[in-house]
């Protein structure tokens, strides 16, 4: 099943270019918190499924030209990231790379991603206004949490996931000697995560570990690669996140990129897409307003 959250947190089911909502499965008491409608359903889904199938069936659809698309899991408690999880990728940024020759997410663990900078595929990239940093595409697959889980060992994590989505990871680089702000800090600029265009549940997702990944840039292939060649596979990923912390339904892990990263300027079309996940292109904006603090 394909979930959206779309327009103002509302739910729905996508089905051939078609979203039918859905926003009545959830319970009226989180008309006072909207955003976290997603995360109910997602820890919740056992018991709601059903009311979710006959409301998707009984709703009329509206054509998804028609809704803005929001990110599939608006306010997720989490977005943890793999850093340097691609071979081809370690190494390529130069100067740049923070993480240190030969090593991988195995030794370097993972970072955290502000959910606050979470969009849909339906919004933009804002870039900051003015800036003369150096701001890259990555592209990801995202890993979306279905239950409550610690300590959980790699042979049972597939058990933990809800479903999949399409994540960009834009970063702005650091400048030797100049400005080498922390990682989180600099991917966490608000639009820098753009998911979607919807949550995959899991069952409609036969081969996680063998997904095509590809990021276009104004039509032109950037990053073309396979989810087979993760250094630390999905399995492992969460052994090693939730190993240091609780994870909870729809938390996001954001897999790590490939080779392929590079920049972006105000005017772009980027494209994502993953089989069995999905598509969605976003334009890249240059920030209305100058930040008091400029970068």
């Amino acid at each position: 099943m394909k979930l959206a959250s779309f327009n103002d947190f509302r739910i729905g089911v996508v089905h051939e270019a078609l979203v039918h909502d859905v926003t009545a499965c959830v319970p009226s008491w989180l008309d006072a918190m909207p955003d976290q409608r997603m995360r109910w359903l997602i820890e919740n889904w056992h018991d709601a499924l059903a009311r979710v199938q006959v409301a998707a069936r009984t709703a009329q659809g509206r054509p998804l030209a028609q809704v803005k698309l929001l990110a599939p899991v608006p306010a997720p408690s989490h977005v943890f990231a793999a850093p340097a999880n691609y071979e081809k990728h370690i190494g390529e940024l130069g100067e740049r790379a923070i993480t240190k020759k030969g090593r991988s997410a195995r030794e370097q663990g993972f970072f955290l991603k502000a959910p606050g900078s979470l969009v849909g595929a339906g919004d933009a990239i804002y870039l900051p206004r003015g800036s003369q940093r150096r701001f890259d595409h990555e592209s990801e697959l995202a890993v979306v949490i279905g239950k409550h889980g610690r300590d959980i060992p790699r042979e049972n994590a597939m058990e933990y996931v809800f479903g999949y989505s399409c994540l960009m990871d834009i970063t702005m680089r650091i400048e030797p000697g100049t400005g080498e702000e922390e990682r989180s800090m600099r991917k966490s600029f608000a639009s820098f995560t753009p998911m979607g265009p919807y949550l995959v549940t899991a069952d409609e997702v036969s081969t996680p570990g063998r997904l095509r990944n590809r990021l276009s840039v104004n039509g032109e292939i950037r990053q073309d690669a396979n989810t087979s060649e993760l250094i630390v596979g999905i399995e492992e990923l969460i052994e090693l996140v939730s190993s240091v912390l609780p994870v909870r339904p729809g938390d996001v892990i954001a897999t790590g990129t490939p080779a392929g990263v590079g920049p972006l300027v105000a005017g772009d079309k980027v494209t994502i897409s993953i089989e069995q996940v999905g598509e969605f292109t976003l334009p890249v904006i240059e920030a209305a307003v100058t930040s008091p603090r400029a970068y």
